[in-house]
C-alpha cells in the first residue's frame, strides 16, 4: 500500500465509524416547539446551508420540522425542493396580507417530516409594504403572531421551527428575532470570521431588552473547516474560548458535496448521506437536540 492511499483509507474508516454511531442515535424530542433563527450579518458563512441541512437531519431522524424561508433569494426553498416561483404563495402573503401560515406551508421532498414556508421574489419589497401599510407597533410582531397562531391551532405541532434570515438587519430579520426563542450563529473557519459578530451580538441584546426577553444565543456552529490550515484551527480555538457553552463540538468541513447539493434541489443529507458534510450536519443536529434536552428545552 502506498503512502498516498493510507490517508484516504483512514478517512473512509473514520466516516464509517461515525455513520455507524449515528445510526444508533435518536434525537431527543423537545418538551415544546424549539424556534431557532439562523443569523449572521456576514454573508457567505453557510447560513442557508446550515438551515436546510440541520432541518433535514432532524426530520430524517423522526422529528417534525418547519423551515420558514425569510430570505428573498429563496435559496432554502430551492434546497428543500419547494416551489417558490412568482405566483406561489409564501411568507410574503403571511407578512403583508395576514394569510395564515397553514395556507402557505408546503411539504419538502427531503422528508415527510419536513415542511417549508417558501420565499418568493415578492419578499424583496415586503419591508417597504410593511412600513407603509402596517401600524408601526405591529411591524416587528408579524411573524411571531402568525407562528404562534399556527402552533396553537396545529394538531401536529412541529418539534422545531428554523427560520432562515437575510444577511442584513432589517424588518425581516427583526421579525425572525422576535418570533424565535433561540439564535444559532454559523461562523466560518476563515480569516475575518469574527468580523461583524460583535455588532450581531449587540443587536441580539437590543432585541432581548426591548422586544423579546426570551431570546437567547444558544448555539454556534463552526462551518467551512479546512483541517489542512493552521488558520482554521486557530479560528476554532478562538471561538471556543469566547463562547465555550454555545459552540457545538461538531464542526462542518469544507466539502464539495455540501456545495453541489442545492443545484440538485436537495440537501447534502439526502444527496450524499455518507459524505463528510452530511455526517457532520447530522452530528450537529443530534448534538443540538441533546443539549436542548439537558437544558430543559
Amino acid at each position: 500500500m502506498s503512502g498516498y492511499d493510507a490517508p484516504l483509507l483512514r478517512e473512509l474508516g473514520e466516516n464509517t465509524r461515525r455513520l455507524n454511531a449515528l445510526a444508533g442515535q435518536t434525537p431527543a424530542k423537545p418538551q415544546s416547539t424549539r424556534i431557532f433563527t439562523i443569523s449572521n450579518q456576514k454573508g457567505g458563512v453557510g447560513k442557508t446551508t446550515t438551515t436546510v441541512n440541520l432541518a433535514t437531519a432532524l426530520a430524517v431522524k423522526g422529528l417534525k420540522v418547519l423551515v420558514i424561508d425569510l430570505d428573498p433569494q429563496g435559496n432554502a426553498s430551492t434546497a428543500l425542493g419547494v416551489p417558490h416561483q412568482e405566483g406561489v404563495k409564501g411568507i410574503y402573503e403571511v407578512l403583508t396580507e395576514g394569510t395564515p401560515l397553514a395556507q402557505v406551508i408546503q411539504r419538502s421532498t427531503e422528508s415527510p417530516n419536513l415542511l417549508c414556508v417558501p420565499a418568493t421574489i415578492d419578499l424583496a419589497g415586503a419591508e417597504i409594504e410593511i412600513v407603509t401599510q402596517v401600524d408601526r407597533d405591529k411591524w416587528h410582531n408579524l411573524l411571531k403572531t402568525a407562528l404562534d397562531d399556527f402552533i396553537a391551532g396545529s394538531s401536529m405541532k412541529p418539534d422545531y421551527v428554523i427560520i432562515d434570515c437575510p444577511p442584513s438587519l432589517g424588518l425581516l430579520t427583526i421579525n425572525a428575532f422576535v418570533a424565535a426563542r433561540e439564535v444559532l450563529i454559523p461562523i466560518q473557519c476563515e480569516y475575518y470570521a469574527l468580523e461583524g459578530l460583535s455588532q450581531l451580538l449587540r443587536n441580539i441584546d437590543l432585541i432581548q431588552k426591548n422586544l423579546n426577553p426570551q431570546l437567547v444565543l444558544s448555539t454556534i456552529l463552526l462551518t467551512m473547516y479546512d483541517s489542512r490550515t493552521k488558520l482554521a484551527s486557530q479560528v476554532v480555538a478562538d471561538v471556543r474560548q469566547h463562547f465555550p457553552s454555545q459552540t457545538l463540538n461538531a464542526v462542518i468541513p469544507r466539502n464539495v458535496r455540501v456545495s453541489e447539493a442545492p443545484s440538485f434541489g436537495r440537501t447534502v443529507i439526502t444527496h450524499d448521506p455518507s459524505s463528510p458534510g452530511a455526517i457532520s450536519y447530522m452530528e450537529a443536529a443530534i448534538e443540538i437536540a441533546s443539549r436542548g434536552a439537558q437544558n430543559g428545552r
